[in-house]
């Protein structure tokens, strides 16, 4: 078992270096992408940070998930294929597994980390020209 844990982290770690490699800059950006539109959204309808609030917003927690989801779900099916090409082509199998993995750190890590703080700094800024409009 440690034998194929220890493979498959290899195996993750050196896609950046091979085949296709564009991916792991492509993928994280355009999720961050749709992350700032949907943070600056949510500062626009009055909306806590997305994690905290999937963290302590029960009541609201799958609304969070589904509008989430439904914003990182083309990008994220994009990752897992593509990674599965590259198994393909470089591993001569198929790793699901590993697909799913490098799918969920490419495309949900960058969303859900950055939705939130772009939420705080885009309700600080209408604030701020809230403020001096007055």
């Amino acid at each position: 078992m440690a034998d194929m844990l220890n493979q498959m982290w290899r195996e993750i770690v050196e896609r950046p270096d091979g085949p296709m490699a564009f991916r792991f800059y492509l993928q994280p950006v355009m999720a961050m992408l749709l992350a700032m539109r949907d943070g600056i959204k949510d500062a626009h309808e009055g909306r806590p940070a997305y994690l905290w609030a999937l963290f302590t917003d029960k009541p609201h927690r799958r609304e969070l998930l589904q509008s989430g989801w439904s914003s990182v779900a083309r990008v994220f099916i994009l990752a897992v294929a593509m990674d599965l090409i590259y198994q393909v082509l470089v591993l001569k199998e198929l790793r699901p597994l590993e697909g799913l993995l490098v799918a969920v750190f490419l495309a949900i890590v960058p969303y859900v980390l950055l939705r939130g703080p772009v939420n705080r700094v885009a309700r600080g800024l209408f604030h701020h020209r809230a403020r001096r409009q007055e």
